[in-house]
This record gives structure tokens, sequence and C-alpha cells, in this order.
């Protein structure tokens, strides 16, 4: 048996899969120990199946190394580098991301300049020793680290991506010497671009330690012989030890684990395009699915860039839990400082005295105080009313007439967040199903299906714990890449013998990994990537490798055509090649629909249990279950499908 377990900012939701169905459960978070309610959650399913055996096999998303690094409550870590390139990290790019700010406030980086070593060794960019790297100066370094007392260390060479040698040597002395974990930039991320490789490499560093210890903790508290696995940021499983040292892996597991979960709900009930909506208590993230989930190997968290491979998702600081407020101007605004878990809304009960989205959806009735998280927890109408009602006398407004402005500012935020990986992408939303799931999101989907011309709203089984339902269908998957660097002038043959090589090794490399973790090497399958740019661009295109370079170059023209709507008769750079190795993908959970002979209704409040496949409603409605509610306005109707999922469509 396998259990999924998903810690949010306001919930930890788990599945565990039974001989008999699927067993759920949600219940608040405990963020100052994620693993407690994580542990007292399966405590709770365990006893109400005394006769099962407890689960092989935990799958965790978990926001530990996130929070580490936003909080900036990760290790002391030093930065070992080339003498003369310590202050890479301060210096970046010259990117503006506001470019008219006339004070730019940017994140001050995770290793300061106190914390930073300089080696006096070099290598070209082919690997070649320009400044051989000698004992005397492995010695200085190890002297200037031991002075520092670091808890970590990062080790990140220039040019490492074509000979790490002298970062394996560094990293080795470092070990051994000091006995603190080392991240090597040719290990984690054979690529060039040495500001991005500095980064995430010192964010591994950073988040590193606390993440193992957490791991390690949670592991020695399942019980024995339940293995325990992490959700990576690019939508597979990493075993916990793996995830411990490269928790950077791990820093959108969450998100990931429900756009997984999404994708093979829209799959079960037949849709390939989907715009996925997971609106949890503190923000809501948007991906894309075309077939497939959408990749891509840049990303940032906190204003800190990241080169790892993680599934494209937007999150945006709107939630159940995000507090409105007015603003200087008068403006109503929501968002994004969020009640959280403690004390969360006013309407939990537990001493929360602003407004939030959750508290506004009370006051207009479409959150039944009593069938909140299938009755175990009783909303406070009053206290939801009399935190709107705050609010709504600074702004002159009725309390209802403010709960509805809430709901209207919180979409607005949320329609923004997908017109930016649909239209701003070249994708049109409206030949997508919006899959809504996350505790919040049916209470918006069908306003946002309205606003954005979306034509259906699917509503999974189970859609407040999908995420955790991802990580129980989500697969092994190892992904590396390495910086080749290969131009090829216009119109000349493409040489395949290097490339060839580099792609085996990388894919032979991958395949050990899985197989030595016990996975057969037999049901692997291997993705080749190829990232191409034409000469003089700064950054590349990702295109599939078939192993013919000549059609891969094509394959490039064409997405650039696709991406950009020209093409240029011009020299090709290869600049990476990217292996993805994915096994298969566990058993589904079987969901179905409630039985019994098809229902024609028309509004209330329905629970999802009395809904048989084939049953239709038309609002307004409100859908109640376990783990979410379901709003349905006026003029949409609900049909109850055969596996479960619920479909809204406008009439």
């Amino acid at each position: 048996m396998r259990a999924g377990v998903d810690t949010g900012g306001t919930f930890t939701d788990l599945l565990l899969e039974r001989p008999d169905g699927l067993a759920v459960h949600k219940r608040l978070s405990t963020p100052e120990d994620p693993s407690r309610a994580i542990l007292d959650g399966l405590a709770q399913l365990a006893g109400e199946a005394a006769d099962a055996p407890p689960p092989d096999t935990v799958v965790h998303g978990s926001t530990v190394a996130t929070n580490a690094l936003l909080e900036r409550k990760g290790a002391r870590a030093i930065l070992v580098t080339n003498a003369g390139f310590e202050d890479v990290l301060t210096i970046g790019r010259q990117h503006r991301p506001k470019l008219h700010a006339l004070r730019v406030e940017r994140p001050a980086p995770v290793i300061p300049e106190s914390l930073r070593i300089g080696v006096d060794v070099r290598r070209g960019p082919k690997g070649e020793a320009v400044v051989p790297l000698t004992e005397a100066a492995v010695e200085e370094t190890l002297a200037a680290a031991a002075r520092l007392r670091p808890e970590s260390a990062a080790v990140v060479l220039l040019h490492a991506y074509a000979d790490g040698t002298d970062e394996a040597r560094i990293g080795r002395a470092l070990r051994e010497r000091l006995g603190i974990p080392v991240t090597e930039s040719h290990r984690l991320l054979p690529e060039y671009r040495e500001y991005e490789r500095t980064s995430t490499v010192a964010i591994n560093a950073y988040v590193a330690p606390k993440m193992a210890g957490y791991l390690e903790r949670l592991s020695k508290s399942l019980p024995a012989g339940t293995r325990l696995f992490v959700m990576q940021s690019s939508g597979g499983i990493l075993p916990a030890a793996q995830a411990g040292e490269e928790a950077v892996h791990t820093i959108l597991s969450g998100p990931a684990g429900g756009v997984v979960g999404a994708a093979a709900a829209a799959r079960a009930a037949g849709r390939t395009r989907v715009v996925t909506f997971d609106m949890g208590g503190t923000s809501t993230d948007v991906s894309l699915v075309d077939g497939e989930p959408v990749s891509t190997s840049w990303s940032e968290i906190g204003g800190h860039p990241l080169r790892i491979p993680t599934l494209d998702i937007h999150t945006v600081g709107a939630g159940g839990g995000s507090l409105a407020w007015r603003d200087a101007g008068g403006a109503l605004r929501v968002g994004p400082k969020s009640a959280g878990a403690d004390p969360g809304p006013a309407c939990y009960g537990r001493g929360g005295r602003e407004p939030t989205v959750t508290d506004a959806h009370v006051v207009l009735g479409r959150l039944a105080p009593e069938h909140f998280l299938g009755g175990e927890m009783e909303l406070d109408d009053d206290a939801a009313r009399e935190a709107v009602g705050g609010l709504a006398r600074t702004l002159g407004l009725t309390v209802e007439r403010c709960a509805e402005g809430i709901l209207r500012v919180a979409c607005s935020v949320m329609a923004r967040a997908i017109r930016r990986i649909s239209l701003e992408r070249g994708h049109d939303p409206r030949r997508f199903t919006l899959v809504t799931f996350g505790g919040a999101g049916g209470l918006h989907a069908c306003e946002l299906a309205a606003m954005l011309g979306m034509p259906e709203v699917l509503v999974p089984p189970h859609p407040g714990l999908l995420s955790a339902f991802g990580m129980l269908v989500a697969a092994p998957r190892r992904e590396r890449a390495r910086s080749v660097l290969l131009r090829i002038a216009h119109g000349d043959p493409v040489p395949a013998t290097p490339l060839a090589s580099v792609y085996q090794e990388l894919t032979d490399g991958l395949v050990a990994e899985l197989a030595a973790l016990g996975y057969d090497p037999r049901t692997l399958r291997a993705q080749h990537l190829a990232e191409l740019r034409y000469a003089g661009q700064s950054y590349e295109l990702s295109v599939s490798h078939g192993g013919d370079p000549r059609e891969t170059v094509a394959r490039f023209h064409e997405a650039h055509a696709r991406a950009f709507g020209y093409r240029l008769e011009r020299d090709v750079e290869w600049v990476n090649a990217r292996v993805r190795v994915v096994g298969a993908e566990p058993p589904r959970p079987v969901s179905r629909a409630p039985g019994g002979p098809p229902r024609a209704l028309s509004g209330g409040v329905v629970p999802r249990a009395d809904l048989p496949a084939g049953s239709t409603l038309l609002g307004p409605a409100v859908v109640t279950e376990y783990s979410s509610t379901t709003y349905l306005p006026p003029g949409w109707r609900l049909e109850v499908l055969d596996g479960g999922a619920l479909s809204l469509r406008r009439l």
C-alpha cells in the first residue's frame, strides 16, 4: 500500500491506498514541525482500519526546503569558487524586474560575502587547465573554511561542466577534513552560465542540511519497513536520502504533485488539453497541460534563479486564507498576506480577526458551516460576518457587497495568472478545460472559466487532496543535462558522433542511478532533448532529439517559427544535451461515482455522495464533500461522469 502526503501552508492532505479504495484525511498543518501533522494523520487513518497493514511507501510533498529559503532559516553555508569570482552571487545579471523603480531592492544572496572563499585555480571553456590546482591551494582553502565553521559548502568553479576534476578534489577534502555536506556544481548542474549555476548550487548547500535532517527524523518515525520518497519539482519522485542531498529539486514539490494528479485525472476523464487550477489556503498554482505537463529548466523563487528541471507552474498569492484589506488609495485588495493555518480565517474560530477569502464565502452562503471537512470542523458564521463587516465599514459597503468584492478581486488575480501561462505563450484558453482542485478551487472555478471563455470545468474526485493523489501516481524520474556548446554552420552537416556519446553517457548514468534504487531497467524509458539557439542569441529552445541531429536542427527551426513567428538562415548552437529517464507509473487507484440511478436536481446544497454517474444538477447550487466545496452559479449545469469527475458547463 502507498500513501501520498502533501504538506501545505494551511492543511496537510493524506491519501492512503486500501484494498477497498482510497482512505482520505485532511488536518491543519503544523508549521513548527511538519512531520507532526503527517504522523498524526497516518495514525488516524491506521486507527480507522486497525486490521490493515501500514503503508509500505509514503510519497511526501514537502515545503521544508522552500520555507528554509524564503524565511532565511537555512544552514551556515560557504561558497568555494575561483579567486576573483567570489562576487558572482552579488553581481548577478543586468535584470530589472521593475524597470522604472528608482530604488531597486534585490534579495541578499543566501551565502554572504564573508562566507565566500576564492581558490587560485582556473580551467578554460573546454576543460583545459589554465591555472592548475595545487596542494597548497587546497590546504589554504581548507584552513579558510575551518575558520568560518560552516555547516555545509558549495563548490562552483568556472567551466566545471567541461571538467569537474578540481571541484571533486576540493569537495572530497572538505568532506574528509571538516565532515560537512558538500554540493559540487559538476554533479548537480553541469551546465554553463556561471551565475545561474552558482545560485542553484548555493541554494542547495543552504537548504540541504535542514531538509536532510527533517527527512531523517520523519523516516525514523514511520513504521518499520515503510520507505519514504519525496516529490520533485519535475513531477517525479526521489528516495528520501537522495532528496536530502539534492534538496533544491524539492522546492516546488507540492505544486508539482498537483499538476501530476490533475493531468492523470484529466486523462481518466478523456481530456488531454487542460489548465490546472490549484487554489489552497495560502496561494494558487496554475499550469498548462497540452497532452503532457509543460516542463522548464528555468525558475525563480524569492528572487533567486534556479536552473533545475521543474514543471512550468505560475504561483500567485491568492488562496482561501488570503487577507482582504484596504490600501492607501481606498481600493479593496486581496493577498498576498495570508492568515495561514494559525490562526487561520476568522470563521475557523481560532482567534483570527482579519477577513479572508474563506470568510467571504461563508458570508455569501457558499460554504455551509456544518458541512466543512465532512462535518469534522464547524465554521463560525458570526465570526466571518464580523471580520468582513469591519472591512465593509471602511469601504462604505454592506457586508454582502464587500464579500462579493473580495471574491471578484481574488478571481481577477487568478485570471491574470492563467492568462500568463496560456495567452501570453500562444495558447487560447477557450480550447482548454479548467481542472480545478485544492480546498478552495471549486468555489471560484466557474467564475474564472466564464472570465476566460473556457468551455468546461472538471472537478476530479477528492479535489481537495489532488496534490496528494499526484504523489500516489507519480513515477520515478531523473533528469540531467550537460553543456556541449557545439556550433553548427548553416547548411553544413551536423557531426553526430560527439553528440551520440554525450547522450549515451547521460542515459547510462541515469539508468544506473535508478537501477541502484531497485527499479528494473527494462521498465525505464529515456527521452532525449536538445536545447538549441541561433548564433548570437542568449537563450535556447528545447526540442526532442530522436538521434538524427539534422532532424533535430530542422525541428528547432520549426519551434522557433512557432514561438516567435520567424526563422533565420543562420548558424545554430547546440547548447545543452538533456536526458530524462522515467520509470513505470504505479497502478492508478480507481475512482468511481457513487452507485445508484442517475438523478436530475436543481439548486440547493447537495452532497457529492448523493450524485451517481449520469446525474445532473442546475445552478445555483453548492456541492459539498469532505475535502472541498464546489459552487455552481446560476446558468451552469453539472454532470457526473462515469469515473466520478464532475463536468461543469454553461447553459
